[in-house]
């Protein structure tokens, strides 16, 4: 039987009611929540604006890279440039402009593709897919694969390592929310995958412990006939997302969780409606997430509660200091100067801190940390 026992929050001085809506005339709502939106939360409301900083030192600060300006890859997966990561998650950019040709094999754990950009079509153990831009495509630990873009590819790569992905439990939703899961497709052995095998020589380039080996077969090994089983790669584009919205209350972050491993979780945001209640928060709440890491990877749109920021763009916002959306972000939602957003992001939540890499360091925006500077 349920133990949901109904129980109140306590509440001191000057506080909204329901949170996200309704607060106090001249203040500003600030959630101090723990489990990175999935656990308790406390609501503060205060008489200045919690990012209203006038300086920022030492280590800890919120970061932008931009991305695009990573250049010299290679034309393996794992000369991709690293980003962030930890010992559960890591986060790699990669640029493709031509066919591979030799096989990667990841044995450290799943990894999850998003296409930023171009078209193309990807081969592995299972048979055959083609893919587009806005495609995720989750590749279960120890499978071959290779691709074939149509010019130029951009990827972002996500590695749960030692892990595997899982999908969020809808709960009360029901298993068809967000997405009916006979949207996901998978590798077909059709005409292009049985033609794409034969004797020639090939290399397969294997990730374990983070060290490359190389096997090679007087043959593809890519040369199934057929399987069966629920072990296999899937492929989902965020069109197919139909996002959870509620006109009168401003839903978290993490009700947009796309997929989860262990200890992090990737959520998608596409567009949607945004809330039309007088009296809701029509941008993203301030926020502490003690808990949690947030990465956001910026695919398409205008991000409607950040400025100055391009597809393309990375922003990290490590835990230990409230963050929100800008100044000119939180004018414009207090005007309700928008009724729908045209952002497609991906946002990595991960549970343990997460390490820039120094390849990184070459494409920082060092004056991310001020675009909140001066805001009452």
């Amino acid at each position: 039987m349920s133990k949901n026992w109904i129980s109140f929050p306590k509440v001191e001085g000057n506080a909204s009611r329901q949170a996200h809506a309704d607060l106090p005339e001249g203040t500003y709502e600030r959630e101090l929540g723990r489990e990175g939106f999935f656990g308790p939360a406390t609501h503060m409301y205060h008489k200045h604006m919690p990012t209203a900083w006038t300086s920022f030192s030492g280590p800890l600060k919120p970061r932008a890279y931009d991305t695009t300006k990573f250049s010299g890859f290679g034309p393996s997966p794992w000369s991709a440039k690293p980003l962030l990561g930890n010992a559960h998650v890591k986060m790699r950019v990669w640029h493709a402009s031509g066919p591979m040709q030799e096989l990667a094999r990841n044995s450290d754990g799943d990894e999850l593709l998003f296409v930023h950009s171009g078209t193309g079509d990807l081969f592995c153990d299972f048979g055959h897919m083609a893919f587009r831009d806005g495609d995720y495509i989750v590749l279960p630990r120890g499978t071959m694969w290779r691709i074939e873009p149509k010019g130029d590819c951009s990827l972002l790569l996500i590695e749960a390592v030692n892990n595997a992905y899982r999908l969020p439990d809808r709960g009360m939703l029901g298993e068809h929310a967000q997405f009916d899961p006979a949207v996901l497709d998978t590798p077909k052995i059709d005409d292009r995958f049985l033609k794409q095998q034969g004797d020639a020589e090939w290399k397969v380039a294997v990730k374990r412990r983070g060290q490359i080996s190389t096997i090679v077969y007087p043959f593809n090994p890519l040369d199934a006939q057929g399987w069966k089983g629920t072990v296999v790669p899937v492929k989902l584009n965020w069109r197919d997302i139909r996002p959870i919205v509620s006109h009168r209350y401003h839903l978290p972050p993490s009700v947009h969780t796309t997929f989860l491993a262990d200890r992090f979780v990737v959520c998608t945001f596409v567009p949607r409606p945004i809330e039309s209640d007088p009296g809701a928060l029509k941008v993203p709440f301030f926020h502490n997430n003690d808990d949690y890491d947030e990465v956001i990877f910026y695919h398409a749109g205008n991000f409607f509660s950040r400025d100055n920021i391009k597809p393309g763009m990375v922003t990290f916002h490590p835990a230990g200091f409230t963050h929100g959306p800008h100044p000119k972000a939180f004018a414009a939602g207090a005007k309700s100067e928008r009724k729908e957003t045209d952002e497609v992001a991906v946002m990595i939540d991960a549970r343990d801190a997460l390490d820039p890499a120094v390849e990184a360091e070459a494409v920082e925006d060092r004056s991310y940390v001020d675009s909140w500077r001066g805001a009452k």
